[in-house]
């Protein structure tokens, strides 16, 4: 099992500059991969092929970009961009997003997300394994009159789905390579979420999905602040249904009830707890909660359960 860790540069300077010496120092301590959020902000692929030509060696993932607002065409050439310019190190994960930001800031209505979900892997797989498509279908159409492919990313480019509902479950494993789970404790990832995918996987004569559990935490010798921090941080997430579920699912009640915060038996022991689970990787995020000291700290405890 693989760990890497989610990198948000949040200081005044320059975000790209920040970024690459943020992944420096997870790669020296030798964590495996850096993930990418996507916002209104930077674009996530292009953020990942710069860090992964700056850091060689280092995993490079998105996490993920909403196919709300998007194209298959050019997703496809973002990312096999990012894969020839990482020399195969890159991962693409995809999302439904959400209904607010979906409206309020495309204005375009957040319809049939799962149809949407399906249409898109299926156009996109095509473009990323053959640079072709020939795809119509009810809601995205996806040809091309002229070759899409990005000499240097031949091998194709893994798709990953930021999946934990029932039916994106089943879509994602019928047609993705892994699944994004965040905020699911190890209880929904063996009980619910596992198990799904899996099945559907088999069910559709692919090979068991990749499992990357996104795990809001930090090792600290001062927990009580840093789950009021992580409250803080993810109240977000309780408005939203799928997320209110899953924290549901694993047992909590808040958001912040399935961050791993403590000192670095208890994180060890939390992150051997989703490998039991079902976890094939584990990306830790929100490790600055608690400032820059626990952030080593954190940063140094997953690299050596990298290693």
């Amino acid at each position: 099992m693989t760990v890497g860790v989610a990198l948000a540069a949040t200081g005044p300077g320059n975000q790209i500059d920040a970024t690459v010496q943020l992944a420096r120092e997870a790669a020296a301590a030798g964590l495996r991969s850096a993930w990418f959020g996507q916002t209104f902000g930077a674009d996530s692929p292009q953020l990942a092929a710069l860090v992964g030509r700056e850091v060689p060696g280092l995993d490079v993932g998105t996490s993920a970009i909403p196919v709300f607002g998007r194209h298959p065409l050019l997703v496809s050439s973002q990312a096999q961009t990012a894969q020839a310019a990482t020399h195969g190190r890159y991962h693409l994960g995809l999302a439904l997003g959400t209904k607010l930001f979906t409206e309020a800031g495309f204005g375009i209505p957040y319809e049939r997300p799962i149809a949407r979900l399906r249409e898109f892997l299926t156009a996109l797989r095509q473009l990323t394994e053959t640079g072709t498509a020939d795809f119509h279908g009810e809601l995205i159409t996806a040809a091309t009159p002229m070759p899409a492919r990005v000499p240097g990313a031949e091998g194709g480019v893994p798709l990953l789905v930021a999946a934990m509902g029932p039916q994106a479950l089943r879509v994602s494993g019928e047609l993705a390579d892994g699944i994004l789970p965040y905020l699911a404790g190890p209880r929904a990832l063996a009980e619910h979420i596992v198990p799904a995918v899996n099945a559907a996987a088999q069910a559709a004569g692919r090979p068991a999905p990749r499992i990357v559990a996104l795990v809001h935490g930090v090792v600290t010798g001062d927990p009580d602040a840093a789950r009021e921090t992580a409250t803080e941080q993810l109240a977000f997430y309780e408005q939203i249904p799928s997320y209110a579920r899953v924290v549901e699912l694993s047992g909590g009640k808040r958001a912040a009830d399935v961050a791993v915060i403590g000192d670095e038996r208890t994180v060890a022991a939390e992150v051997q707890r989703y490998r039991d689970a079902g976890a094939t990787e584990v990306v830790f995020s929100g490790t600055d909660m608690a400032g820059e000291a626990d952030r080593h700290r954190t940063w140094a405890l997953l690299g050596e359960l990298a290693g």
